[in-house]
């Protein structure tokens, strides 16, 4: 091995080398911003860290102590890392992988020319590994840290391994993918104090090994698979982005109205329920009722005639309704010609009809000569719905289109809808329904709430977000 930071370890202070001992070795793969980082944090939790890297200039850097780009703290961990003996450097994969119980790959995955995700540097760490893996006879987990797009892992990564390397994966060696969470400015403190800690894996083992190393920082490491660990950290950002742009497109429609943008969301963020919370934010159903799509629409409308462009607010009612027509598809492909649906209310426990998503479903089925039968539990033949009919003209097209035929639509009991339907639609979730799903037989489920926390796994079932 050509090791560039060659320490003598007899330097090393007797914690230092007891936690050496006690702790499972570490290679990082790629000396960048996540590599360098980890490599500074790893040490200081006691691990012994190997960097690896091909360009000679970070090399020397990290094995100096020095930090190859300006991160707060970042310095002064990393000279302390190399000062106990914890931190050297090498060019050799191969043979870093067989001086160490764990890799982690954090090598770059920029844009490809077609836009998506560059594998080549992936793809050539993968097969170095493969060859270290080939030399060792003790279990070693391989760690990726890359932003990947779900199944680059499993599906690209795995392979070259076990067949380079000629081992089974979750066997012979652990498979992981473990995503970063790291800010620029502050990553030494996001290290330590982690907003949380992913771990995605296909064994115990690798689960384990991976737990006990974070268990110093966070003690409620979430276990998940691979493939949402990849995932997850796509959907972070991009949440992040939504929120940026979101909060850009509040200021610029409210200077326009002569009202202070930071003002409003210094009250917005107060509330952590409803706005910063978790509600509203688990794949289901479009959005209805007498609230949100009227004030889209309103919000929209303020902008337009202010000449304020808002592409994200402006195009949430586009959002929506695709995704009234994708549950539409849903029926679509199933050919059946008798479709029963279950809840017709914009949400549970209310027999408010106004804008409720469902009804448009329900009126484009009709308009192309489906056979609708439906229930509710807040809602029978009886029930009036004059009240909510000034919504109809503007606001709520599938209302008007069902308002005559909804007391002949829907059914008392939930056995008639059974009998006279070949397909179901869920849009609530309760326990009368899961019953009257596990009536279904072999008619094909379209879910569009989520019935059960468990995905179900019968052929007939889909869910329209899982």
């Amino acid at each position: 091995m050509m090791n560039i930071s060659q320490h003598d370890m007899t330097r090393a202070t007797p914690v230092a080398l007891q936690a050496i001992q006690q702790k499972p070795a570490i290679s990082v793969v790629g000396l960048g911003y996540v590599g360098a980082v980890s490599c500074a944090c790893l040490s200081d939790l006691g691990h012994s860290i190997l960097g690896v890297d091909v360009d000679r200039m970070k090399l020397e850097q990290i094995a100096r102590g020095v930090a190859p780009f300006h991160e707060r703290n970042l310095d002064t961990m990393l000279a302390a890392g190399v000062e106990s003996g914890l931190i050297s450097t090498t060019d050799n994969l191969v043979q870093a992988v067989c001086d160490t119980d764990v890799t982690f790959l954090s090598v770059g995955t920029p844009t490809a020319k077609d836009g998506g995700c560059d594998y080549s540097y992936i793809e050539a760490a993968a097969r170095s590994i493969g060859k270290g893996l080939a030399r060792k006879t003790e279990f070693h987990v391989v760690v990726m840290r890359c932003s990947v797009p779900p199944g680059t892992t499993l599906g690209l990564m795995t392979p070259i391994l076990e067949k380079i390397s000629g081992k089974v994966a979750g066997k012979d060696f652990g498979i992981c993918f473990n995503p970063e969470f790291l800010r620029e400015g502050v990553a030494v403190d996001d290290f330590y104090t982690p907003p949380k800690t992913v771990v995605g894996t296909t064994d115990p083992k690798t689960a384990n090994i991976m737990r006990q190393i974070y268990l110093p920082v966070d003690e409620n490491v979430i276990q998940t698979s691979i493939e949402t660990a990849e995932m997850v950290k796509y959907v972070d950002n991009i949440w992040h982005a939504t929120k940026v742009s979101f909060a850009n497109e509040v200021g610029r429609l409210c200077k326009s109205l002569g009202v202070d943008g930071h003002d409003v969301m210094d009250v917005f963020i107060q509330d952590t329920k409803l706005n910063l919370g978790p509600c509203y934010l688990k794949p289901g159903f479009a959005y209805g009722g007498s609230c949100l799509p009227k004030e889209v629409r309103a919000v929209a409308h303020i902008a337009s005639n202010m000449g304020v462009d808002l592409p994200l607010i402006q195009s949430l009612d586009r959002s929506n309704k695709a995704h009234i027509e994708a549950a539409i598809e849903m029926v679509r492909r199933t050919g059946v010609k008798r479709v029963g649906v279950l809840g017709i209310a914009f949400k549970p426990g209310t027999d408010d009809l106004r804008e409720s998503p469902i009804l448009e479903v329900m009126a484009a089925l009709t308009a192309e000569g489906i056979e609708i039968v439906a229930h509710d539990m807040a809602i029978t033949s009886d029930t009036p719905i004059s009240g909510q009919m000034g919504y109809v003209r503007h606001g709520s097209p599938g209302l008007q289109a069902l308002a005559a035929d909804l007391p002949d639509i829907l059914q008392e009991d939930i056995s008639d809808v059974l009998k006279k339907s070949d397909a179901l639609i869920v849009t609530h979730a309760n326990d009368t329904y899961r019953r009257a799903v596990a009536r279904a037989g072999k008619r094909p489920v379209l879910d569009l709430v989520r019935i059960s926390s468990v995905t179900q796994c019968a052929e007939n079932y889909e869910g329209i977000g899982w």
